[in-house]
């Protein structure tokens, strides 16, 4: 038997209906969409180990770690191999234990909470912090194990779980057309539509997606793939001639954001060392008792906000690949559940905030991933990244965000699966669609739903259908929303 064929039989690619091919540039094609992250991770991360705003360090900046100095770049180059590592790790668990298709990485927003609101607001050292994303990993290890996650995410009220693939395809064309420039900002409606003729970066946003949908309608496989490198290609090469400035169409130079060293300097040391990141992940568990009520509160809102993060992401893209029963499960969902909560603690003694399944491997699984060879793939591209760290940013963000925009479109058919003449299944499943975009949260969209549905229920006099896990949710989701404003507020500090 060659090696194609065990391939083939190890993940049941006949069962799954698959073949190797497919599997292949499903994963190439979700690594695509997911591999900015490999430079934005590391971005947002940079302010909470200087324990500075963003605007007060820059190339120049350097910061004591573990007890050696360490300028922005070092601690930069870090961090992008903690998160390429980290997410390895997720995507391990991912392909061999669970056997789904899905890209795991640190979340974002997770991340902008991890050092926004917690380091810089709250004032609690980065080391502690990195603390509380390991208990709260550990807890997700606890509760995966002995299925509670399993249970408490099929008690989501059906028109709430129908309505999460719609919510999220809303949410990835909102977020990809503010990225390609054809959504603005506006003052007096808060956006508008951008001017194509003024943006160089919304012209060729546009015409990549064009070529991308025409793409996807004629049936060409690899669409999305061809779209995002097709537009990065023509920027670079509109870029070279000399028809537009650097750094308009294209990075002006890999890692220029965070480096005044020069290219061949910058592409020849790399700081692969990044254990004073786990030296400082030492010192923060041994700073839990100076102030433990404030850790409990992060360690909660960590937990909640990935929690339903998690669910949400999970249950969108498996309606997408048609993995969910006729109840709106996903089968064995306790195994994917275990790659994020392996992912988070693993991270999190490496220096990353939360490991979360990634929206974006509704691109992959679009292009026809439904095993976990296709996160195989995506945790083989992580792999490699490991050598070409320096030019990961080569690729222009936007050209990326055109699988976003082109996912979220597809992902719009789950409204069909929704009864909009039933009030219960209306209301939730609406505010669940609509609340995802405009607050730029899955676990917000999932709160509204699953809030709402009870609510609704007990008003049309059919309290009865509610289970009591039911109204738990909701009460604790109304309990986690009184303690995250208290901390957005600074009504507690380290």
């Amino acid at each position: 038997m060659g090696t194609k064929e065990t391939i083939a039989d190890y993940f049941d690619f006949d069962g799954n209906d698959t073949a190797l091919r497919t599997e292949v540039l499903a994963g190439a094609t979700t690594f695509l969409a997911m591999a900015y992250i490999i430079v934005v991770n590391p971005a947002i991360l940079v302010p909470a180990i200087f324990e500075l705003p963003p605007g007060e360090i820059g190339p120049g900046s350097e910061t004591e770690i573990a007890g050696s100095m360490y300028t922005y770049t070092e601690v930069f180059q870090m961090l992008a191999v903690v998160t390429i590592l980290a997410s390895i790790i997720a995507i391990s668990v991912m392909t061999f234990y669970a056997n789904r298709p899905f890209g795991l990485a640190p979340g974002m927003g997770l991340n902008a909470f991890f050092t926004f609101t917690v380091v810089l607001i709250l004032g609690v050292p980065w080391q502690v912090a990195l603390a509380a994303v390991f208990v709260e990993g550990i807890i997700f290890i606890a509760l995966t194990a002995v299925g509670a996650r399993k249970y408490i995410i099929e008690l989501f009220p059906e028109p709430v779980k129908f309505a999460v693939g719609a919510g999220i395809g809303v949410f990835l064309l909102f977020l990809g057309l503010q990225e390609m420039q054809v959504v603005v900002a506006y003052d007096a409606t808060l956006i508008t539509l951008g001017n194509v003729l003024e943006s160089p970066v919304a012209a060729f946003s546009l015409a990549g997606l064009v070529l991308t949908l025409l793409l996807y309608a004629r049936g060409v496989r690899g669409s999305i793939i061809i779209g995002i490198l097709t537009t990065a290609i023509a920027a670079w090469v509109v870029t070279l001639a000399g028809l537009v400035s650097p750094g308009t169409l294209a990075p002006e130079q890999p890692y220029d954001q965070v480096s005044n060293e020069g290219l061949v300097t910058v592409l020849t040391s790399v700081q692969y060392d990044f254990t004073p990141l786990f030296f400082g992940f030492i010192e923060g568990l041994g700073m839990i008792t100076e102030d433990p009520l404030v850790f409990l509160l992060v360690v909660f809102t960590f937990f909640f906000v990935d929690f339903f993060d998690t669910a949400g992401t999970l249950i969108g893209v498996s309606q997408v690949g048609g993995f969910l029963d006729d109840d709106g499960d996903l089968p064995e969902i306790e195994k994917p559940l275990m790659a994020d909560a392996v992912g988070t603690t693993a991270g999190a003694m490496m220096g990353t905030s939360t490991v979360t399944t990634y929206i974006e491997s509704s691109t992959g699984i679009e292009e026809g991933g439904k095993t976990g060879f296709t996160a195989l793939v995506v945790g083989g591209f992580f792999l490699l990244s490991l050598l070409f760290i320096p030019l990961m940013s080569a690729i222009p963000q936007y050209a990326t965000y055109l699988a976003l925009v082109v996912v979220g479109i597809i992902m719009l058919q789950g409204v069909a699966d929704i009864d909009w003449q039933d009030p219960a299944w209306a209301i939730s499943g609406g505010l669940t669609i609509t609340i995802m975009p405009l607050t730029t949260s899955i676990a917000n969209g999932l709160a509204a739903g699953i809030i709402s549905y009870p609510l609704v229920k007990a008003a049309m006099g059919e309290k009865r259908d509610v289970s009591l896990g039911q109204w738990v949710l909701a009460v604790a989701f109304i309990a986690y929303f009184v303690i995250y404003f208290a901390i957005e507020a600074g009504q507690f500090g380290f």
